[in-house]
């Protein structure tokens, strides 16, 4: 599996609070989106993998919010494979402004089958380029 995945994201207007930054729990929904990238971009499939009936699940996810980001900043997202086990896989992300560091986070997400029971994760990312 590749260790690293960068991606751009745009600040959308409707991302922000009142005083016009990027809302505090918007930073998750985009390391959710750097994680889907990397996926994909490394030949697998969310989809694909929740319709074989195994799910990946956050069992930890932690935020340092270092500094705001606010409407239309285009920002850096870089994600990367911190750790890979049979059942678990570890996140770390940097959020970028250029170079300003705006948050830094971890997450921990488990393999699970339909029923929640912990199951090994599938080749398409144990195996990833």
């Amino acid at each position: 599996m590749s260790n690293e995945f960068t991606i751009q994201i745009r600040v959308r207007y409707c991302e922000t609070d009142a005083m016009g930054c990027l809302h505090h729990s918007q930073f998750f929904n985009y390391f959710e989106q750097g994680r889907t990238e990397m996926l994909r971009a490394q030949g697998g499939n969310y989809r694909e993998i929740e319709e074989a009936g195994l799910f990946l699940v956050v069992v930890r996810l932690q935020c340092s919010y270092h500094a705001p980001a606010r409407y239309d900043d285009m920002l850096t997202l870089v994600t990367r494979v911190e750790n890979v086990s049979a059942v678990k896989i570890e996140h770390s992300y940097r959020l970028l402004r250029g170079d300003q560091l705006l948050a830094s986070a971890t997450s921990t997400l488990a393999c699970v089958d339909r029923d929640g029971k912990v199951a090994r994760l599938p080749d398409s990312i144990t195996n990833a380029p």
